[in-house]
């Protein structure tokens, strides 16, 4: 489970850095998405990823066995309320940029030919 999760955050990440690095303005707001969710499913497996055992002990915990921690939880909820606010404010951004320059080139500079 751990290495299917490991590979998922890699891909996540990747896949932003590639989509951070081109051209235009949606493709650098979707990388950013991107990474973020790989920030927030690093943070979640930073918890527990097994599923016999509960994020909450109410009683006795058995000898050997340790609750999975719920702080990574509220971390990645937190994250997930930051990284809508960033997605909303870049969206809003490279609207104003487009409206300005006429273009959705990053750099305000016009397609060139090759």
């Amino acid at each position: 489970m751990e290495l299917v999760l490991a590979t998922g955050i890699g891909g996540l990440v990747a896949s932003g850095v590639w989509l951070l690095l081109r051209e235009r303005a949606f493709s650098v707001v979707l990388g950013l998405a991107m990474l973020s969710y790989a920030a927030n499913l690093f943070i979640f497996a930073g918890g527990r990823l097994s599923a016999e055992v509960p994020p909450l002990v109410l009683g006795e915990v058995a000898a050997g066995t340790m609750p999975a921690d719920p702080l990574p939880q509220a971390l990645v909820l937190t994250a997930i309320v930051i990284s809508f606010g960033t997605t909303a404010f870049l969206v809003a951004l490279a609207l104003r940029a487009i409206g300005e320059s006429g273009t959705d080139h990053v750099d305000g500079g016009r397609e060139q030919e090759r």
